[in-house]
């Protein structure tokens, strides 16, 4: 390997708790440390907190109750890619033409969802530092 080459290191946070609306406040901390540590501004630190509550909030409303929901945050350089999945009841992605799903996508960036062969849905949310209000 030539010696200019460097090697990337995968820099990811795993977050496993209760499937339940009272343990959201762990991730939206969890959320702004991480946006912080990689120079996200207050807006978009912001930002990714409300994007990661709504996430969540889409995925707990099908929960199977007693689950754990785990949110998993990759870092690279500029951006922050959050995963957040739960098995659900009905393994059913989020509805994608509903206002809370505009309201996340405009607030994330990339925003997607799929289901697993186990009925677990993933949302996942990719913002890049700087995106929001670029000319």
């Amino acid at each position: 390997m030539p010696a200019s080459t460097q090697l990337s290191v995968r820099d990811v946070v795993t977050v496993k708790l209760p499937a339940a609306s009272a343990y959201l406040s762990v991730l939206r901390t969890a959320t702004a440390g991480l946006a912080a540590r990689l120079d996200f501004t207050l807006d978009e630190i912001e930002d990714l907190r409300i994007a990661v509550d709504e996430a969540c909030a889409m995925l707990l409303a099908q929960a199977v109750p007693g689950t754990d929901l785990t949110c998993e945050f990759e870092l690279t350089g500029d951006a922050m890619r959050i995963s957040v999945a739960v098995l659900t009841v009905d393994g059913q992605e989020p509805s994608r033409d509903t206002f809370a799903w505009t309201v996340l996508s405009s607030l994330a960036g990339e925003v997607y969802a799929q289901v697993g062969s186990d009925d677990r849905v993933t949302v996942t949310l990719q913002k890049r530092r700087g995106a929001a209000g670029a000319p």
